[in-house]
């Protein structure tokens, strides 16, 4: 029995010792309160904030240029504390802190010089940045630190302002967090055609890799107000904002890629100049290459269900298949006006293809792709298109009948 217990004390041992390894784990950790959460960046053309200018003339400062502001909204223990215990239309939720400089890095590692916890990136949700900055830098230069740096997530959002990019991580509504509301809007594209598809660092990264033209959602803001407007052209070869989609061409786009969830169709009937308005339940796209010789060109094929949802058409009876086949005419001419238009805009005035047309080339004609990718913006833009396009009203809601 004596044995017995000789034998078993060494395995204890042993097991106590590897549990405690086990229990130092967390010996890196930081506590949650002793963190300064970094949700949101913005990027703009330098333009020193006041209390800059005042901090520089009382100090010496250090060697830069003032190329770029950034912007960084926090969320700091004591700003969670205050808001909690003193709720009121002045308290705001959040911190935005900005800093002038050349170089990204530098600006986030001077926040330790001013504030008692440094900048943490784990939590940050959205970059916003200014046309006038996307306009004279590339993307691939203004989100360097961000691709490299394992602090930022992958999936943080990249959005553009026409106007400076800081406003947009302002708000005058108690308790709102504005990286938060931005994010919030992009999930609203099940009601709307005018909101692109998130656009994330590591889908930027990929885009820029592969030198591919493509879309930034453009953001603007009025007075601690915001409304996604539109969509920066991104061009694939020098990485810059090359120009400007308004919301109508933006809902075109998304008619192209069939990725839409949600939105409606405004249209007038010819006769009696009324509204009548279809709302997008599904939609679905394909555009197909065709190859003939040295010959290319694209067949669209776009297809929607949706429901009638509202109809000022007097006289008028929505009951009957007749109105409904004129409702969906109208509304496929609509539907063929938005996407021609976007399509016109892009191949000759901004000659870039933001609508996947080369990667649909690439997946079904990898031989011609590769020929062709080098100066495919170009060659796009003298590509012949057609369009093929059926919308399909299943529903009418509860309210129709004779109008008289």
């Amino acid at each position: 029995m004596k044995q017995t217990h000789k034998n078993i004390r060494p395995l204890f041992v042993s097991l106590s010792v590897l549990l405690l390894l086990f229990l130092t784990g967390c010996w890196s950790s930081h506590e949650i309160e002793e963190q300064s959460l970094g949700i949101g960046m913005a990027f703009d053309k330098g333009r020193k904030t006041f209390i800059e200018k005042e901090l520089n003339e009382q100090g010496e400062g250090y060697l830069r240029k003032d190329l770029i502001t950034s912007t960084y909204q926090l969320i700091t223990p004591q700003v969670a504390s205050s808001t909690t215990k003193q709720a009121g239309p002045q308290q705001k939720a959040y911190l935005n802190v900005s800093q002038t400089g050349d170089s990204i890095l530098q600006m986030t590692r001077e926040l330790a010089l001013r504030n008692e916890q440094p900048l943490t990136a784990n939590h940050m949700k959205v970059i916003v940045i200014s046309e006038s900055l996307a306009k004279s830098h590339g993307l691939e230069q203004l989100l360097d630190l961000n691709f490299r740096d394992n602090d930022f997530r992958p999936s943080c959002l990249l959005l553009i302002s026409k106007g400076r990019a800081s406003n947009t991580l302002e708000t005058k509504t108690a308790g709102e967090i504005p990286a938060f509301r931005l994010v919030g809007i992009v999930e609203n594209a099940y009601r709307t055609t005018r909101i692109l598809p998130p656009m994330s660092l590591i889908k930027i990264e990929s885009k820029i890799k592969s030198e591919s033209s493509f879309l930034l959602q453009n953001v603007l803001s009025v007075n601690g107000q915001v409304k996604f407007a539109g969509a920066a052209v991104i061009d694939g070869k020098t990485h810059k904002m090359t120009g400007f989609l308004n919301e109508e061409e933006l809902e075109g786009v998304t008619w192209i890629t069939g990725k839409g969830k949600g939105g409606v169709v405004k249209s007038f009937d010819e006769e009696t100049g009324q509204l009548i308005v279809y709302e997008i339940e599904s939609m679905k796209s394909r555009i197909i290459p065709r190859v003939k010789g040295d010959n290319i060109s694209f067949e669209v094929n776009i297809e929607s269900v949706g429901r009638l949802s509202e109809n000022w058409v007097v006289p008028g009876n929505a009951f009957k298949n007749e109105f409904l086949k004129k409702a969906e005419k109208l509304a496929e001419k609509e539907v063929n006006r938005l996407v021609r238009n976007v399509v016109e805009k892009m191949q000759r005035e901004y000659q870039v293809d933001v609508a996947g047309f080369g990667n649909r080339l690439r997946i079904e004609n990898p031989k011609v792709w590769k020929k062709v990718k080098k100066d495919w913006d170009q060659t796009f833009s003298e590509t012949p298109i057609n369009y093929n396009i059926q919308l399909t009203i299943n529903d009418y809601g509860t309210s129709g009948g004779l109008r008289k």
